[in-house]
């Protein structure tokens, strides 16, 4: 556990417990609402700006590197984080925690939703709450680009980014390297653009000093050697082939679930970008050459996946649960083979993440405060501000209009934004509280109209 001398402001914090951050995890997994942009801007406020447990400099740097990696960037940063705190088991539970609720309340909707069908009442709350994820993202990409286009040159790369996803439909990965390929070669010429180009030192004195500080010392278990990252890997890839190989042994290499775990193992590969950008994919995979589950239900499965905790690949658990209801493997009831094709899925959708950050952020540690590894960092950081805005976008275009652009706006979605906007922006309202009161709000619209 990491342990700070160096603090002087009133109650300064001065360690975490084990148990102090098993209650916070568990707590943000119920509350990590809004994607992964908005699960950032809840972690930021938490860890950063009010827990005082890690500085924005740390932080943002832990966070650009989990952007470049495949997965949930959110669920990653908390892993990355919980390593930092408490070695490799704060990681595990950090990125466990985060994820479990999210595993259990979807697989409960899929319940109800296969058991009983599309529910009045559900799609009435669901109404509400979609208008309210648009303000959530809106509302975390505007967090995320005050902390980080904090020059010319940052705002240059982060409407560049957006052009060049939303106008040219560029893929992500491309983005991310072009954009690291100029913080690199940029900053030999110009390095007073990435020099705390996160902002950090405008805001930290707001914060005041955190336990992990951008000053505080590595701690020891933290130190970057080629053993642990060679061990981490053997044991994450021996975890996988043990997992493949039970499955194989039992169901088959044609088997439901083995085809699960196998087509989900990939589709973690491919997540650059966050869900959407692999979602075609695994509906390609889901709906269209496994038949899974139905095109509708894909749609639906995802309308639940956003108004749920978690991240928003998530929505591989829905597949998989009504995947798993459907085929009703080796004499096993609907209910018992869709929690098993739903916890494969899961399994093997978020197992790379865990193995990622616990081999790379050793690595990372080691770059903290080296300008030709922050550079990069940074113009990423930059440019994901587009990306985010990207998304936020796509939101509104679906939520807004949809059946198509030529079809009516939706008048009560339009309120229902902005207030929300209003709520969040103006008033700074808890998320949670926010996507309680849209749902009752599109409850009373559905019921009165």
């Amino acid at each position: 556990m990491i342990d700070s001398k160096k603090l002087s402001v009133s109650n300064p914090i001065t360690s975490v417990s084990f148990a102090e951050a098993f209650c916070y995890w568990l707590r943000l997994g119920f509350l990590s609402f809004g994607g992964p942009s908005g699960q950032i801007a809840l972690m930021h406020h938490d860890l950063v700006e009010t827990k005082h447990w890690i500085s924005e400099g740390r932080f943002l740097h832990a966070l650009n590197y989990c952007m470049l990696l495949p997965g949930p960037e959110a669920q990653q940063l908390a892993i990355y984080i919980g390593w930092l705190l408490h070695r490799g088991a704060g990681g595990i539970v950090a990125g466990v925690l985060f994820v479990l609720p999210s595993f259990f309340i979807l697989s409960f909707l899929a319940w109800i939703y296969m058991a009983y069908g599309t529910l009045p009442g559900v799609l009435a709350v669901l109404y509400g709450i979609k208008p309210a994820v648009v303000a959530i993202v809106l509302f975390a990409a505007y967090r995320i680009g005050l902390r980080t286009l904090n020059n010319q040159l940052m705002w240059v790369i982060a409407v560049s980014a957006f052009i060049a996803i939303f106008v040219f439909k560029l893929p992500f990965p491309l983005i991310l390297l072009t954009a690291a390929s100029l913080g690199y070669l940029l900053s030999q010429g110009a390095p007073q653009y990435f020099k705390r180009s996160t902002a950090h030192a405008a805001t930290h004195k707001g914060y005041g000093p955190a336990l992990i500080d951008d000053d505080t010392a590595t701690p020891k278990h933290a130190y970057f050697s080629w053993k642990k990252m060679l061990k981490v890997a053997i044991i994450g890839l021996t975890l996988w082939l043990i997992a493949m190989l039970l499955l194989w042994l039992n169901y088959g290499w044609r088997g439901t679930y083995t085809q699960m775990a196998w087509f989900f193992s990939k589709a973690a590969l491919v997540t650059f970008g966050g869900a959407y950008a692999v979602l075609p994919y695994v509906y390609q995979g889901a709906v269209e050459h496994f038949h899974w589950l139905t095109a509708t239900q894909m749609m639906d499965g995802l309308a639940l996946g956003e108004t749920t905790p978690g991240p928003l690949i998530m929505v591989v658990t829905f597949v998989g649960f009504v995947g798993g209801w459907n085929a009703q493997t080796l004499g096993l009831d609907a209910m018992g083979s869709a929690l098993l094709a739903a916890a494969i899925v899961t399994f093997f959708t978020f197992l790379p993440s865990f193995i990622f950050i616990l081999m790379g952020a050793p690595l990372i540690e080691s770059t903290h405060g080296q300008l030709k590894f922050t550079a990069p960092l940074a113009a990423i950081s930059a440019a994901v501000v587009g990306v985010i805005l990207n998304l936020a976008l796509f939101f509104v275009y679906h939520v807004l209009w949809p059946h198509g652009w030529t079809s009516p706006i939706e008048l009560p979605s339009v309120l229902i934004l902005l207030c929300a906007c209003l709520a969040l922006f103006r008033f700074k309202v808890n998320v949670l509280l926010l996507i309680a009161g849209c749902g009752l709000l599109g409850l009373l619209y559905r019921t009165i109209f």
